[in-house]
């Protein structure tokens, strides 16, 4: 965890998490072979649940699984955990879900169905864990 992250007191800002949901989101997207996705996959839903605070220094662990595959939308579980000094998982920060539609034409704004090459690469469920040192 940055500076950057944190508010004065050295304790994570929420929106913190968002971004390390987004960082494993995007490990699974490459793992799949999903290209192009960020740009055409905006968050319409997000759901958070704070358990315990991160801070300044600590390092950790951000966990997302795909969790239904819609004709157009997708909805991912999510895990953050803080890590205790020497690197096993300490104690759940935060955890939530979101939802992602394909907006393939920013011009019209309407929802499509997701390409048929991610939605085989990315199978039923998808898993990514990625390790933050922020």
């Amino acid at each position: 965890m940055e500076w950057i992250d944190t508010d004065a007191a050295g304790i994570y800002h929420n929106t913190s998490v968002v971004r390390f949901a987004e960082a494993a989101e995007a490990e699974l997207m490459r793992t799949h072979g999903v290209p192009g996705y960020f740009p055409v996959a905006p968050r319409v839903r997000y759901e958070v649940e704070f358990e315990a605070s991160i801070r300044f220094g600590q390092e950790v662990q951000t966990r997302v699984e795909l969790i239904r595959l819609g004709r157009s939308s997708m909805t991912f579980g999510f895990e953050v955990w803080r890590n205790t000094e020497d690197g096993e998982p300490d104690r759940r920060a935060a955890r939530g879900t979101y939802v992602t539609v394909h907006v393939p034409d920013k011009e019209t704004g309407g929802s499509a169905p997701w390409p048929t090459a991610w939605r085989v690469a990315l199978g039923s469920r998808a898993e990514s864990d990625a390790r933050h040192a922020h």
